[in-house]
């Protein structure tokens, strides 16, 4: 089932049922405490010391309050047929640009209530994850870490087509359509090093203000996918891919990747420089602690650096039986003094397995400053140190698409139009044109 399917069947089992939450629950947050009895999670699971530090602290501060963590990923389907049964989780784990639209529909319940009570402190988080959890003025989530996209270079693709890694820069779309070619390597009519990987379609809003433009209006209410250029963007970068072999080979050389093990594709020289999250350098850090790498700010057109910014938050499904505990398990799980414990924790970790430590990247500012300037140290490896340096510059370069109540819906029509672009169906114009038409009846279906 396509998600707008199931977010049509979500809405008619709520109507049927007398809205979401019909059952039991009140608002997040309603009292003063930390709550008492289980609390029950979604989304969210144990991988490592980042998540079981701070599930201890909430722990040794709410004894009474018993925590179930149904571990593994985010499954929308689940959370929403738990949502229209009126027997969901009491806190859940989900990627941030998908809050706008469950809060529209009424999903996930506003947090005002719980900030105000829990004094949560709101100011400490990056505006732009303030942005991301807030709609129609109210909080609807709590952000957790701060992935920030800069561009990784891999320094052997870079100097074999004579070029110095530092000098990179993405600012001369010129420059950079001729450096993708020169780092490419094929035989046989297969690709053995991609020399520039764009991350098309999934980082369309970053070419497309790089360029100068935004997807959408600041309200949430206007698309402007078919802005020229967000269309000159995207035939700029369909063009990259097209040139260094096209899309479906791309996907196929791809798809083999092993990102996050040792043989990863840097390791490998597989890619030249791609776009990519700041947490596979973290990745890349504690398994090949000696990759000759360069990690770069991916800059717009005039220079500056940009970066689209992402991540998990906590939310409360309309209908938890526990809001009270939820609201306190968000409050710990994001403040600065835990995020601090669980970086000191990782630091200690990587120490002793011989491991290069970047740090934790948080949504809370507060605990960033502390983390970079008193638990994070040099490393001795200057590709990793100088990569800290370059994540941290970013940071408050960061923006988000604007939420809208067609969040998923939105996102679904420019990333099609793109694809279509990708595969040689449609040129960029026509296909934004398209988008434009699908997103903006989305949009005005919500806000109508």
């Amino acid at each position: 089932m396509s998600r707008t399917a199931t977010v049509a069947v979500m809405a008619a089992a709520l109507a049927a049922c007398g809205g979401v939450g019909a059952k039991t629950g009140g608002a997040a947050g309603g009292g003063r405490g930390g709550g008492s009895g289980t609390l029950t999670t979604m989304g969210f699971g144990l991988p490592d010391e980042i998540a079981t530090v701070r599930v201890d602290a909430f722990k040794k501060a709410h004894p009474d309050t018993t925590v179930q963590i149904n571990q593994g990923q985010f499954d929308e389907q689940a959370f929403l047929s738990a949502v229209a049964a009126g027997d969901p989780p009491d806190v859940v784990y989900m990627p941030r640009e998908r809050i706008g639209g469950y809060a529209a529909r009424g999903a996930i319940q506003p947090l005002d209530t719980c900030v105000s009570t829990q004094k949560i402190p709101t100011g400490d988080y990056y505006p732009a994850a303030q942005q991301q959890v807030r709609y129609a003025g109210k909080w609807y989530g709590i952000p957790e870490f701060y992935n920030s996209i800069i561009l990784l270079v891999n320094d052997k693709a870079a100097k074999d087509a004579g070029v110095d890694p530092a000098s990179i820069d993405t600012s001369d779309w010129d420059g950079l359509a001729r450096l993708a070619t020169k780092m490419t390597k094929s035989s046989g009519g297969k690709i053995e090093r991609f020399g520039f990987y764009p991350k098309l379609p999934e980082f369309l809003p970053l070419w497309a203000k790089a360029n100068g433009a935004d997807l959408l209006s600041p309200d949430g209410r206007t698309a402007h996918l078919d802005d020229p250029k967000v269309v000159e963007a995207l035939d700029y970068v369909s063009g990259l891919v097209q040139a260094q072999g096209g899309w479906t080979s791309l996907k196929a050389f791809t798809d083999t990747f092993d990102y996050f093990g040792a043989e990863n594709p840097f390791a490998k020289d597989q890619i030249g420089a791609m776009l990519t999250e700041q947490f596979l350098v973290s990745s890349m850090a504690g398994t090949n602690p000696g990759a000759g790498i360069t990690v770069l700010p991916f800059k717009d057109r005039q220079g500056d650096p940009v970066n689209n910014v992402g991540g998990n938050a906590w939310v409360v499904p309309k209908g938890a039986g526990n809001p009270d505990a939820a609201c306190a398990w968000m409050k710990t799980m994001t403040s600065a003094d835990t995020w601090i414990a669980a970086a000191k924790a990782r630091a200690r970790k990587r120490a002793e397995e011989g491991k290069v430590n970047i740090g934790t990247y948080t949504g809370n500012m507060k605990a960033d400053e502390v983390i970079f300037s008193q638990v994070v140290k040099p490393s001795g490896h200057r590709p990793y140190d100088q990569a800290v340096t370059t994540i941290r510059s970013v940071q408050r370069a960061g923006f988000v698409v604007p939420q809208s109540g067609a969040a998923a819906e939105f996102t679904k029509a420019w990333q099609d139009a793109a694809t279509r672009v990708l595969l040689g169906r449609q040129k960029a114009g026509p296909a934004l044109k398209q988008a434009q038409q699908e997103a903006q009846r989305a949009l005005d279906d919500v806000n109508h």
